[in-house]
């Protein structure tokens, strides 16, 4: 395994930063609104949230198993 190189730890940290600055911000913008969310809300939101990340991590499955099956290497009939 290679060390970082400077680049891709100016990168991580650029990255991480906006990340960060991008919570602060939507929290502030959240909480300037004053809105309650009930227990139903919090339910809702936890589950869309997973569901989400459920469908989108089956999604990516397939692609990388194809990937690495080279199964993306296979000339078809329409192939040139």
């Amino acid at each position: 395994m290679d060390p970082l190189e400077k680049s891709e730890i100016y990168l991580l940290a650029a990255s991480a930063l906006i990340v960060i600055l991008a919570c602060v911000g939507a929290f502030s913008i959240w909480d300037s609104m004053a809105v309650e969310i009930g227990k139903h809300g919090w339910i809702a939101l936890g589950l869309g949230t997973f569901f989400s990340l459920l469908v989108g991590g089956c999604l990516l499955v397939p692609m990388f198993l194809s990937s690495s099956g080279s199964h993306d290497d296979r000339d078809g009939p329409f192939r040139k």
